[in-house]
C-alpha cells in the first residue's frame, strides 16, 4: 500500500483520539496484512471500545494490536451512534 502521508506521531494520534471521544464517537480498531482498495473488510480487533472515555484507553488497545500484529496496517474507526455509520476512519500504524 502506497501512502503519501507520514505516520502519525504519538501526540498527533492522541489529538485524533481526543477529537473522536469529544465527538461522542465509539472507537474501534481494525487491521489487515495487505490492504486492497477493493476490499472494504478488515479484521476487527476485539469489540468496539464502548466504555472508552480517555485517550489512554484507546491508545493502549492500538498499541496492543500493533504488538500482536506488527506486520499489519491498523485503522482507527469512530462509529456514530445517531447515524449508525462510520464517521471517522484513519490508518494509525503501518508495517
Amino acid at each position: 500500500m502506497i501512502t503519501y502521508l507520514p505516520q502519525l506521531d504519538e501526540r498527533q494520534l492522541a489529538r485524533q483520539i481526543k477529537h473522536l471521544l469529544d465527538e461522542g464517537l465509539i472507537p474501534a480498531i481494525e487491521y489487515v496484512r495487505e490492504p486492497d482498495p477493493r476490499d472494504h473488510y478488515w479484521v476487527m480487533w476485539k469489540l468496539p471500545l464502548f466504555d472508552a472515555r480517555v485517550i489512554a484507553d484507546v491508545q493502549s488497545e492500538v498499541d496492543a494490536c500493533a504488538a500482536a500484529h506488527p506486520d499489519c496496517y491498523i485503522k482507527l474507526l469512530g462509529y456514530d451512534r445517531q447515524r449508525q455509520t462510520r464517521a471517522v476512519s484513519l490508518v494509525v500504524h503501518q508495517p
